[in-house]
C-alpha cells in the first residue's frame, strides 16, 4: 500500500512560528513531501487558520503532534496541573479541527523524560488515574472527530508506556474511535524485540506512524529493515502516512530534550531529503503505479 510521505516541522526549528512554518512548508512541498506535522509546544506560536490556508495551498496533508513539556502530566501530579494538561490537549484537538487534520499524535500521560521505578500496586494506580484523566479527553476528540494518537516511548523519556503490548493494556477501555496507537521507528528499534511483531500486535489500533533511521538520522542510511517494516505496516492494513520525525542540534532546548549531541547528517535538507528519496524508491519498486 503507497503511503503519503511527510516529515515534522522539528526537523528543521522549534519552536515553530507562523514565519518559520511558512518557509517549512514551501521548502517540505518543493522537496515533495505530501504532509507535513505541526507541533504544538505552546498554544498560540502559530495560527491554525493561517496554516489551514497555506497547507490548502501547498496541497500539504497536515497532522497535528503535541510536545508533553514541563508540568504537562496526567498522572502522578497536582490536579491543577493535570487540569491543565487535558486543556492542552483539548487546544490540540481544536487546533487539528480547524486544520482538518486528523490526528493528533503524542506521548500523552506525562511529561517527557520523567521516569520513576513502580511497583506493581504503583503502576496499576498510575494506570487508573491516566485512563481517568484521559477520559474527558477522549470525549472531546470523539466529538471533533479526531483520532487521539497516543505514542509509546523509550525507557528513557518514559517509565509509564514503553511498548505497544504495555500500550494495548494501558489504553484498552479507549481503543477504537477515537483512540490509537502512534508507533515511531526510533522507539520501536530500542524497547521492542521485534519492531515488525509490534507493529501486527498492534494491528488495526495504529493510528499513526512516525519514521526516522535508527540513530534519529536519515531513513535508509541505517540497520532498520524498511522493506520488513512496511511489510508490517501491510499486513495490519495501515492507510496513513510515513511522517520522518528527527530534530534540529541547533536549537538548544530540543537538542538537549532529543540528546541530539552531534550532527545526523551534513544538514538538515538532506536529512529530509535523504528520507524521502529512500522511501519514495522503496515504495515504487514495491507498489508499482
Amino acid at each position: 500500500m503507497r503511503r503519503v510521505l511527510g516529515v515534522n516541522t522539528w526537523v528543521w526549528t522549534s519552536p515553530l512560528t507562523d514565519e518559520s512554518l511558512d518557509a517549512i512548508a514551501r521548502r517540505a512541498a518543493a522537496m515533495g513531501f505530501g504532509a507535513i506535522e505541526l507541533p504544538v509546544e505552546t498554544p498560540g506560536d502559530w495560527n491554525a487558520a493561517r496554516a489551514a490556508e497555506l497547507l490548502s495551498e501547498l496541497k500539504l496533508d497536515a497532522y497535528v503532534v503535541g510536545a508533553m513539556g514541563a508540568g504537562r502530566d496526567l498522572v502522578a501530579a497536582p490536579e491543577e496541573s493535570i487540569a491543565a494538561t487535558q486543556r492542552y490537549l483539548v487546544h490540540c484537538i481544536g487546533v487539528a479541527k480547524v486544520l482538518g487534520a486528523p490526528v493528533v499524535a503524542g506521548p500523552f500521560y506525562a511529561q517527557t523524560g520523567r521516569t520513576w521505578r513502580m511497583v506493581p500496586e504503583a503502576r496499576a494506580e498510575i494506570v487508573a488515574q491516566l485512563r481517568a484523566s484521559l477520559e474527558p479527553v477522549v470525549d472531546v476528540a470523539r466529538a471533533a472527530g479526531v483520532t487521539l494518537a497516543i505514542e509509546p516511548l523509550n525507557r528513557y523519556e518514559t517509565s509509564i508506556v514503553n511498548t505497544v503490548d504495555q500500550a494495548l493494556d494501558i489504553f484498552a477501555p479507549f481503543l477504537g474511535e477515537p483512540l490509537g496507537l502512534a508507533l515511531d521507528s526510533y522507539h520501536l528499534n530500542i524497547e521492542e524485540k521485534s519492531p515488525t511483531a509490534a507493529i501486527r500486535a498492534a494491528g488495526d489500533h495504529l493510528a499513526h506512524v512516525q519514521v526516522c533511521g535508527n540513530d534519529r538520522g536519515a531513513v535508509g542510511d541505517d540497520h532498520i529493515d524498511w522493506p520488513e517494516f512496511l511489510d508490517a505496516l501491510d499486513d495490519v492494513g495501515y492507510a496513513g502516512p510515513l511522517n520522518l520525525e528527527s530534530f534540529t542540534g541547533e536549537n538548544e532546548a530540543i537538542a538537549t530534550a532529543a540528546s541530539i549531541w552531534r550532527p545526523l547528517a551534513q544538514s538538515q535538507d538532506a536529512l529530509a531529503q535523504r528520507s524521502l528519496d529512500y522511501l519514495t524508491v522503496l515504495q515504487n519498486e514495491r507498489y508499482p503505479q
